[in-house]
């Protein structure tokens, strides 16, 4: 993994590409992880905190920009209380299943915008036969 990361970081700095300016096509997750993203699209346009939380694993994490870290599916609850709403449109760019432990590297848009407001990566557990999310890291594009 190591060497795949500094290739890629050696092409850019010697080619010159500006990253930011990459378009990234969304990926096809398998049809477990996809009920996972719809279920969270679902779920935040109901504005329904206790169901948002049902995806967490109990010891599970959101970490937001301009928030204290949440731990725990109770806590997390909380915190999506008086939030949500719209339609949120989770794309994933990137995901990778071993074993019980997967991730998904995505970006996210409300309604029918076609550019990302802005990025996120999940962290999931496989629990009792049912992926749930462990991590919850977003942040939103820059408007400059």
């Amino acid at each position: 993994m190591y060497t795949k990361f500094t290739v890629l970081a050696a092409i850019l700095f010697f080619v010159g590409i500006n990253a930011s300016a990459q378009e990234i096509n969304p990926v096809e997750l398998p049809e477990d992880l996809q009920q996972v993203l719809t279920n969270y699209e679902t779920h935040w346009k109901n504005s329904d905190a206790k169901a948002l939380a049902s995806l967490f694993t109990e010891d599970g994490f959101i970490l937001r920009p301009g928030h204290d870290l949440v731990k725990g599916r109770e806590n997390i609850q909380t915190s999506y209380e008086n939030v949500g709403g719209g339609d949120l449109v989770l794309r994933a760019y990137d995901y990778s299943v071993q074993g019980n432990l997967a991730y998904i590297i995505g970006g996210y848009t409300y309604g029918s915008r076609v550019k990302d407001m802005g990025k996120y990566t999940l962290t999931l557990k496989k629990i009792n036969g049912n992926w749930l999310i462990h991590s919850d890291m977003d942040n939103g594009n820059s408007t400059n």
